[in-house]
């Protein structure tokens, strides 16, 4: 079988800390790999830190390395997918954070598989060292979450470190043209023939973690309004159940009013049925508001990352 041509994307932002040694660790596993052509794609989303200059010096040691520097903040996913896009010449691409919680060690594993014929090779979080519980619970309760509303089966704990092949690589920069982006989710929808491998991720050798805890909270929203409309479906059996409710309480009032004649006008009942509806409104308008919302952000049409310059070992950039 002819050598495989390997690019491996890392998307960075704010690791100063540890990027070195993440290179260090990287560079390691991949020189042990046999009839494998491979290099290094960083993906730079506008840091704020040194980052961009240690990788600079990074590049200048290693031509297999190149950096990808972003004109702006575009976030996670849109980094792996502007990687993807320069990659597409690859047999096979792999997709993993460059703070060293992926470990470089999986990786010969991962081709393994892809020589096996798996054109998908996701990995799955069994645990991660030093992890807050609520942070695992969060995640886990959304995973459940959008298995549930998702018509497609989405993998508990799955992780951005995975393998693809040059032919999903391609279609999905190709055939994909989406702004909201859950990654995780659309390769899973894609098909093929797929395969998992567990781990755990190990600690930060340095630095923090980026995804705060809003972070999160817009990547499950863009995961759920891209894989699931059963939320704009809770307006119809919210409506239906109050309807109920109502119908119940009005027959309740008309036999006390016929058997009880002291009974007071139902001030109570009043508010709080008008202050109920009103909450469901505004919380099915919500609903509403956010798929427009996405519509919107989609229908405008910009790009979806802009790259500010392209560092590699002879020195060549464009900006």
């Amino acid at each position: 079988m002819p050598n495989i041509k390997l690019t491996v994307i890392a998307p960075v932002y704010n690791e100063e800390d540890v990027i070195g040694a993440f290179h260090a660790r990287l560079s390691e596993v991949l020189a042990s790999l046999a009839d494998i052509d491979s290099r290094v794609l960083y993906v730079v989303d506008r840091c704020t830190d040194n980052t961009v200059e240690i990788l600079r010096t990074l590049v200048r040691r290693d031509p297999r390395a190149k950096v990808i520097t972003l004109s702006s903040r575009f976030g996670h996913q849109m980094s792996l997918v502007a990687g993807i896009d320069d990659s597409l010449d690859s047999d096979a691409v792999i997709m993993m954070d460059s703070d060293l919680q992926h470990p470089p060690e999986l990786i010969p594993e991962l081709i393994d598989n892809f020589r096996r014929g798996f054109e998908v090779v996701y990995t799955v979080r069994r645990d991660t060292e030093g992890i807050n519980p609520l942070r695992r619970l969060a995640g886990n309760c959304f995973y459940r979450l959008l298995s549930g509303l998702s018509r497609v089966p989405m993998n508990a704990n799955a992780a951005d470190f995975r393998l693809i092949s040059g032919r999903v690589a391609k279609i999905l920069s190709t055939d994909f043209r989406e702004r909201n982006m859950f990654l995780r989710g659309l390769f899973t929808w894609i098909g093929f023939r797929q395969t998992g491998i567990d781990y755990v991720a190990g600690k930060r050798v340095g630095g923090y973690s980026k995804y705060s805890l809003s972070k999160m909270l817009q990547l499950a929203t863009a995961a759920i309004l891209s894989f699931s409309t059963k939320p704009l479906q809770l307006g119809i059996f919210a409506g239906a159940l109050f309807s109920l409710l109502s119908f119940i309480i009005m027959m309740w009032a008309v036999v006390e009013f016929f058997i009880d004649k002291s009974i007071p006008s139902g001030w109570t009942t009043l508010v709080v049925l008008l202050l109920m509806f009103s909450g469901i409104q505004l919380i099915v308008l919500g609903i509403i508001g956010a798929y427009i919302g996405g519509i919107y952000e989609e229908v405008k049409d910009r790009p979806r990352y802009i790259i500010d310059e392209e560092i590699s070992c002879d020195e060549r950039t464009q900006g």
